[in-house]
């Protein structure tokens, strides 16, 4: 019979066999999580990396089926008309070319004919496709074209490359030679984006660390958030590179910046609901398992709540008819996806693992004080003292900046305006444009019915703008261009093909073929396809904005179960917005000169801007409920301030810095998007949800939760 010493040992055994047991099932989970997420970023990297293989930049792959210059190309088809991208080599000289210029130009042209290049072999050769020089009327400029087949695709950017090569060896001195066309526009625009995988995500990073090192004060917590913002982003771009290459979604440059800046900012800022509140309970839990379990419990409502809420705003650009927008809006939403699901399940894992000392060398004491009273009790206890103050104040204030909206012009770029910095293919259709027909390298289309072609072509011909109007030659036979009883007519314009005068140019033309009787007379060509782009952008504004205040009413009124807090929260989100679109319009405009904006920039901003806006308010609003709950409306929303006060504005500061890295491209469409969400974020953290909101709340006091339980409850 055992002995009451050796039952007592045997207990002891016991429990530390069940403590042990215990210790070792706590790590499995994190354990496997981490090593599922080490696997999916190992196989994601390489997609990543590929992701600029399916990248689409063409205008006519981004307009409906049912634009006209995307009729027009469809029936092109039929003349078996291959699809031309120009090379457009001007050479101007003030003063006049001299006979020495014209023998180096002819020397050229030669040298461009017999040109021997890997990615030529499927044209077989420059022979053909190089015109003879091109002089000008006023003996200062001449051209050389070079007809490159559109299929050549990304090989294009090559043969460009080599094309500037060659005129610019032995250049005689004082002449001038650019490389224009949408060969040499290519050619910027990938040195551009080419930047996109490199400086942007340095940038990126950069900004970010910066912004974690002075919130945390910690070498090692930024490494953990950035560790996990990082592998959300691998994890969306790997999931995006699949579906664009099989074609289910279409990827532009500007959207695969976009991705990159929106993935970042979202999943840092979802960490750091999710660090805040694992030092909060740090403070009043002694076990580091047991705080990172409460910290995703209750974060998970919240984050998914915001999470959707974005992710839903963001598949509102589905109403689009530019599918580049359409394509955007389950590009972000993926990116979204995969930053909660990170944030949720890989970063809980890490901060289990490093516990206490993911803040080093700050660590959280387990002393039962978890508020921090810091400025934002400050903030706090100023709001709940004046709310009546603070509201009126800040609301005039917003509704000032409000009152400049309607000088914000969205009427298109010309494509010499589109970058901030000069370069080679803006100063050769600068040139072109002085010495020749500007959109001589860009012919538009007409397609019409045989029997009226001639009284299309003298229609065309009377219209102001145009340059010149001939039949499509077929270059073999030299005959007109007929199929199915439609005949192609080139029409050559004044101004830059992509000018916002040639496409008011071409308004004109269309109002002109389309009256001429029994042609069915159709418009296409660069120009046209920028027209119908601006035109689609113009009438999206006016379907996704509506259906995004209707997803952000929804949602809200879902998470709060209330119905007047969800309607002031969304009338706040519209107010931020058209104060950032009344700042933006003085800044623009006064500021940095901007000639005008891209058509789609509003809706793309107010997707941002309000989703992400919304994104503070469920921060806010769910914390403030839950500690109204318990202490009432007025206490319960001073503590709520308080405690999440900060989490929201160095979310905002986060996500503004890295929207804000998309200004170091040199093109100011991305510039002007920078400025707009980063000062759109900033302006609805740190005045709309720190003073607006907060003041509303404790004004109107519980029956600001009609017609919940709490509009019952004591304020």
């Amino acid at each position: 019979m055992a002995t009451s010493a050796e039952k007592t040992r045997s207990d002891e055994d016991k429990h530390e066999s069940a403590r042990t047991r215990t210790k070792r099932g706590r790590w499995l989970l994190p354990a496997l999580l981490l090593i599922i997420w080490v696997v999916i970023g190992g196989v994601g990297a390489d997609y990543q990396a590929r992701l600029g293989e399916v990248l689409e930049n063409s205008n006519e792959a981004f307009l409906p089926a049912s634009a006209e210059a995307t009729r027009v190309a469809e029936m092109k088809k039929a003349f078996e008309t291959e699809a031309i991208s120009p090379a457009l080599l001007t050479f101007n000289r003030d003063g006049g070319l001299t006979e020495a210029d014209l023998t180096y130009l002819n020397d050229k042209q030669a040298e461009i004919a017999g040109l021997k290049h890997p990615d030529l072999d499927p044209l077989g050769g420059l022979a053909e496709r190089t015109l003879p020089v091109i002089p000008s009327e006023d003996g200062e400029a001449a051209q050389i074209i070079v007809a490159l087949d559109a299929a050549l695709g990304d090989k294009e950017a090559g043969v460009a490359k080599e094309l500037r090569r060659i005129a610019g060896e032995g250049i005689p001195a004082g002449l001038e030679v650019n490389l224009t066309g949408p060969a040499g526009i290519g050619v910027d625009l990938e040195g551009v984006f080419g930047a996109i995988d490199g400086m942007l995500l340095l940038v990126t990073v950069g900004a970010v660390i910066v912004i974690l090192l002075l919130i945390y004060r910690s070498p090692l917590m930024p490494l953990i958030v950035l560790t996990s913002s990082g592998l959300a982003l691998t994890t969306a771009s790997a999931v995006v590179y699949l579906l664009a290459r099989d074609g289910v979604l279409t990827l532009d440059s500007q959207g695969q910046g976009i991705l990159m800046v929106l993935v970042f900012g979202a999943a840092t800022d979802y960490a750091l609901l999710v660090v805040a509140r694992f030092r909060e309970e740090l403070h009043l839990t002694a076990n580091r398992f047991d705080a990172v379990r409460k910290s995703v419990r209750a974060c998970v409502a919240p984050l998914f709540a915001s999470a959707g809420t974005v992710a839903l705003g963001l598949l509102c650009l589905l109403l689009s008819d530019l599918n580049n927008n359409r394509s955007l809006g389950p590009v972000g939403a993926i990116g979204v996806a995969a930053s909660l699901a990170v944030t949720l399940t890989f970063l809980p894992a890490l901060l289990a693992l490093f516990g206490r000392a993911s803040f080093w060398p700050f660590r959280p004491k387990h002393d039962g004080q978890p508020q921090r009273h810091g400025l934002f009790a400050k903030v706090s206890a100023l709001v709940s003292r004046k709310p009546r103050t603070v509201w009126a104040g800040t609301l005039v204030l917003l509704l000032a900046a409000a009152a400049f909206a309607p000088q914000f012009r969205a009427s298109g770029l010309d494509y010499v305006d589109t970058f901030t910095k000069d370069t080679e293919s803006v100063r050769g259709l600068e040139v072109s444009a002085e010495h020749f027909p500007g959109g001589a390298n860009l012919p538009g289309t007409i397609i019409a019915r045989t029997e009226q072609r001639d009284e299309v072509i003298a229609a065309a011909q009377a219209v102001d703008g145009v340059a010149r109007v001939t039949p499509t030659v077929d270059l073999e036979t030299g005959q007109p261009k007929e199929a199915d009883g439609l005949s192609s007519i080139d029409v050559t314009l004044r101004d830059i093909s992509t000018s916002r005068a040639a496409q008011d140019t071409i308004v004109r033309l269309r109002d002109a073929v389309h009256a001429v009787p029994g042609a069915d007379a159709l418009v296409g060509g660069d120009s046209a396809a920028l027209l119908d782009t601006r035109t689609t952008a113009e009438q999206d504004r006016w379907v996704i904005i509506p259906a995004l205040l209707i997803v952000i009413l929804l949602m809200l009124i879902l998470l709060l179960r209330s119905l007047l807090a969800p309607i002031l929260l969304t009338l706040t989100v519209a107010v931020s917005y058209a104060a950032t679109i009344g700042v933006a319009a003085l800044v623009f405009n006064e500021l940095f000169e901007f000639a005008n904006t891209d058509p789609s920039l509003p809706v793309l901003a107010f997707v941002f801007i309000a989703a992400l806006g919304t994104d503070y308010n469920i921060f806010l609003m769910h914390r403030i409920r839950e500690e109204a709950a318990k202490e009432g409306t007025r206490e319960g929303t001073r503590r709520g301030l308080t405690l999440v006060g900060g989490v929201i504005v160095s979310a905002g500061v986060v996500l503004a810095a890295t929207f804000g890295a998309l200004a170091v491209l040199p093109l100011v469409g991305l510039v002007q998007m920078a400025f707009l969400v980063s000062f759109g974020v900033l302006l609805d953290t740190l005045i709309v949800r720190s003073l607006l909101v907060p003041a509303l709340t404790i004004h109107i006091g519980r029956k600001f939760w009609w017609p919940s339980k709490l509009a019952k409850l004591d304020s």
